[in-house]
């Protein structure tokens, strides 16, 4: 895959420049490049590569990636060397973060590195911090502006090293090497971005889901030698399809793993992959029968421990189809043991003794973690646990992660409404939002002008609204502003009313004038040649007490002819009508020039 170089200044087809179209990382996929700014040698990329696969390997050595492993290699591109690497990390987005904690890591064992990472998403890091940025930092100029370095994450600002808003990487490099004080570093942009990776290294044990499954002992024996091909045969039978799955469906089928001589083992997954395997129905394909008919009844977990292993079984013999030319390599180390299979015989595979000297071969984790109970949830929205009771236990969540966002949610609020030196002056406005017709400014400048922001009351209800306890002046207050409230509330009633009338009178006047209230009795006997039944329904809602019909024919036969100008179609005349609950009678024909008799 080709590496996003300068794609904040790409040039267009037409351009001098322009030498193709380049290639944009795929959907679900990561990818960071390494500099060395000043270096003239490629030694110490490599001296860095070397260490970074070391150190991944340490850290990664019983974790299963989703579809690709951390990888490095160096790249001459453009007159610029670096290490350049590409991760697709499928649906288990913690991949993606995995790697920026080694990104991270790295950049502190070696303080010369400056590293850039992003996705399809562009730079994600910032997404992170979406709402700690500042006003000049947008998605249409943050490409290449995001840097870590030493630990630390920096930001190239717009008048660093170009007069433009778009920045080339060439120039952001320029910039790193020639003024790298000119970076701006914000620690709560830092922690906002970097908030994720709080919970590493100690996330990456925590992600392992071990499970019991009943599966065939050549496949026990695969499992055991490459656990990490675990991922692209989950992934075979998560994404199957119908053609994939005829050769077992066949009456006899020659299958790699046929299901005999079974035995139950501990499989180890990611929370992810598990997931993934568990929560797909699958019927069982006819050489699978016997099996599943000889399981007892009576044992529902053996049963289930079968069933499992079905769909374990099924995804690597998917997987064996094509292993031998897999991107994965973990899936053509198993093509290469089959073929070792093949040509040893049962013989090679693992005695029952031997299994029991695996490491955790009868380990299996809890799976509730799947399961999703809305009562736990609102517990949780109340900040308690599953099984406390009201007043016992004091609260917390059960998730320690749950609850860490809730505290760092509620003190920023704190932080906020304690601030005393946030007034007004600290809502920015971004120069983007701003209308350029004068016209409209002056007169927005007229009404702001009766436009007062209280900043106690907006604290106060800021304070209730999070649940946080009253200061001792507002609850002095507290009484007064009841009563005031009370009586502003009725004054402004009585207002309303008062503008109301008047605004009646005033409709009434021009109406008046205009004729629409008007009686005109002549006009009845043309509404009744129309056919409409507006009349006799306005006629029924207009009687008084004394029978007497006091309806504007004027008006009703504007609204009639308003509604036939429609020609059937959505109008004000007929929006006009369903609003008050009428339906008025389609007109069938202009006249009557045809001699069906309709009107």
């Amino acid at each position: 895959m080709v590496d996003q170089m300068d794609q904040a200044d790409e040039p267009r087809p037409g351009d001098e420049r322009f030498d193709g179209f380049r290639m944009t990382p795929a959907e679900d996929c990561v990818e960071y490049m390494l500099f060395v700014p000043g270096e003239k040698t490629l030694g110490t990329l490599e001296t860095i590569r070397k260490a970074a696969v070391a150190k991944a390997d340490a850290l990664t050595k019983d974790y299963i990636w989703q579809r690709d492993a951390f990888n490095l290699e160096t790249k001459i591109d453009h007159g610029l060397s670096y290490l350049h690497g590409t991760t697709s990390y499928g649906d288990n987005v913690e991949d993606e973060w995995l790697i920026v904690y080694l990104l991270r890591e790295l950049s502190i064992s070696f303080p010369q590195l400056w590293v850039r990472v992003f996705d399809t998403d562009g730079e994600f890091l910032l997404i992170e911090a979406a709402k700690v940025l500042p006003t000049w930092l947008s998605p249409e100029n943050d490409t290449n502006r995001v840097w870590i370095h030493q630990g630390k994450l920096l930001l190239i600002p717009l008048d660093a090293g170009t007069a433009s808003k778009s920045l080339p990487l060439k120039d952001a490099l320029a910039v790193i090497t020639s003024a790298p004080d000119t970076l701006i570093y914000s620690p709560l942009i830092e922690a906002e971005a970097f908030y994720r990776l709080e919970k590493y290294p100690h996330q990456i044990p925590s992600s392992l889901h071990h499970a019991l499954a009943t599966i065939p002992r050549k496949l026990a024996y695969i499992l055991h030698a490459r656990p990490k091909a675990i991922a692209p045969a989950t992934e075979a039978f998560y994404l199957r399809d119908p053609l994939s799955l005829r050769p077992l469906l066949q009456p006899a089928p020659d299958l790699v793993f046929p299901p005999r001589d079974l035995v139950t083992v501990s499989v180890r997954f990611t929370k992810v992959l598990y997931a993934q395997l568990k929560s797909q129905h699958f019927d069982p394909p006819p050489a699978w029968q016997p099996a599943l008919q000889s399981a007892p009844d009576d044992d529902a977990t053996a049963l289930s421990r079968l069933e499992f292993g079905l769909k374990l079984t099924t995804g690597f013999e998917l997987l064996a189809q094509r292993a031998d030319t897999h991107a994965n390599r973990a899936a053509r180390e198993v093509a290469l043991l089959l073929d070792d299979l093949a040509e040893d015989g049962d013989n090679a595979l693992p005695s029952d003794e031997e299994i029991k000297t695996w490491k955790d071969v009868d380990r299996e984790d809890d799976d509730t973690w799947m399961e999703i109970d809305f009562r736990d949830f609102e517990n949780k929205l109340e900040g308690k646990s599953r099984g406390d009771t009201e007043g016992a236990g004091g609260g917390g969540f059960g998730d320690a992660q749950a609850q860490a966002n809730l505290e760092r949610m509620v003190s920023r609020f704190e932080a906020f409404l304690n601030d005393e030196s946030a007034g007004l002056e600290g809502a920015e406005v971004d120069e983007m939002d701003r209308d350029d017709d004068s016209d409209e400014e002056e007169d927005s400048d007229d009404e702001d002008s009766d436009v007062s922001f209280d900043e106690e009351q907006y604290a106060r209800m800021m304070r209730d609204m999070m649940g946080l306890p009253p200061l001792e002046d507002e609850e002095q207050d507290k009484g007064k502003g009841k009563a005031i409230a009370k009586d502003d509330k009725a004054a402004e009633e009585q207002d309303e009313d008062e503008e109301i009338r008047k605004l009646m009178g005033q409709m009434e006047s021009e109406l008046h004038g205009l004729g629409a209230l008007r009686l005109d009795s002549s006009k009845l006997p043309a509404l009744e040649a129309s056919g409409s039944k507006s009349k006799s329904t306005a006629a029924e809602g207009d009687e008084d007490e004394d029978g007497e019909v006091d309806i504007d024919y004027n008006l009703a036969k504007n609204l009639l002819e308003s509604f036939k100008s429609q020609g059937g179609l959505a109008g004000p005349a007929g929006n006009l009508m369903n609003l008050m609950g009428m339906t008025l009678p389609r007109d069938e024909a202009d006249s009557d020039d045809d001699g069906d008799g309709k009107a």
